[in-house]
């Protein structure tokens, strides 16, 4: 059975990438799409986690580990392109010898996935999206001055928000929603310099579920070794966990970088170190992926987490149809 067009085939809107930075220009290609978001992470020295997306244009970088202002890196990524996208001899991602990866999504109603680009007026704000359904995540930064990254997970509700550059739980300190997110719009109140401060520049990624795709659940930590099962309906390619009842860092584990079980490879989105391989932590399994390690910052007993996950294969198709197994 071969794929149909659209969410059926995962790789058409997310893919991961592995590359060696030269420390000269380079076109990372091979994607199926032109990337509208690319995280990029360096593998072996420590450097920020760089996001660059096609909203704010090439050259501009937020970064996850820190709550510092858009900076414009002129050898960053300098161009997206049908199959990839480009980049200079930013140390931060073409560091000479040094191991990367890049994860790259497809801005797409179809693939649950919106980029938003606003000024904040300092009073409640509907901002519109085009997911065409409720968002499941939501992630906010003010491009304008130092704030930190505030985060929305659905299981958490609209009172309640993480910081990605930092390793508290969930807080009710104001997200700067003020009710949950519509099919149609984000309801951001007069919050904080977070996310609607009068006069500056903020960018949102807005997230959705997508059957097949992309799954943005919550799950309990058993604190075994024979640990926790998450369904998600696919093989994930892409797994982001963060305890959010608790302290913890944010871990980020991939099929790119370990394409066989027990999957060991984790990068921090809240730090700048290289990747650790020490621990096993988790299986990837083709309809979920099952903890198979007792650490607090994945499977703590009783401990509450939250996930991001994206397809390698669909265990079904965006139909709900069964997917042949490979």
């Amino acid at each position: 059975m071969s794929y149909t067009n659209g969410l059926d085939k995962p790789s058409d809107y997310f893919s991961a990438k592995l590359y060696t930075g030269n420390e000269s220009n380079l076109n990372i290609t091979g994607l199926d799409f032109a990337p509208n978001l690319v995280w990029i992470k360096d593998r072996t020295t420590d450097h920020s986690n760089c996001f660059y997306d096609s909203v704010r244009g090439v050259q501009k970088r937020l970064q996850s580990n820190n709550n510092e202002v858009e900076g414009t890196d002129a050898q960053g990524v300098t161009a997206f392109n049908s199959d990839g996208f480009s980049i200079g001899n930013s140390s931060s991602v073409n560091q000479n010898n040094d191991s990367f990866v890049s994860w790259n999504w497809k801005e797409s109603t179809v693939a649950g996935f919106d980029i938003i680009a606003y000024q904040g007026t300092g009073s409640n704000l509907d901002l519109s999206h085009n997911l065409s359904a409720i968002p499941d995540w939501i992630m906010i930064k003010n491009r304008s001055v130092d704030q930190a990254w505030r985060v929305y997970h659905k299981s958490m509700g609209f009172s309640n928000r993480l910081v990605l550059s930092e390793t508290g739980g969930k807080s009710t300190n104001a997200l700067g929603l003020d009710a949950d997110p519509t099919s149609s719009v984000i309801n951001i109140g007069t919050g904080t310099g977070c996310t609607n401060a009068s006069g500056e520049n903020f960018i949102c990624y807005a997230f959705k579920n997508v059957q097949g795709f992309s799954k943005f659940g919550s799950y309990t930590g058993n604190g075994n070794a024979d640990g926790t099962f998450v369904y998600t309906g696919f093989k994930p390619a892409w797994v982001l966990i963060k305890p959010s009842s608790t302290t913890g860092s944010w871990y980020l584990f991939d099929s790119t970088r370990n394409s066989f079980n027990v999957t060991n490879s984790r990068l921090k989105v809240d730090g700048n170190e290289a990747e650790s391989s020490n621990i096993d932590t988790l299986d990837i399994i083709s309809n979920g992926f099952k903890l198979r390690d007792t650490n607090a910052a994945w499977n703590g007993s009783g401990t509450t987490y939250i996930y991001m996950c994206f397809s390698e294969n669909p265990f079904t198709t965006s139909t709900g149809v069964p997917a042949t197994a490979r």
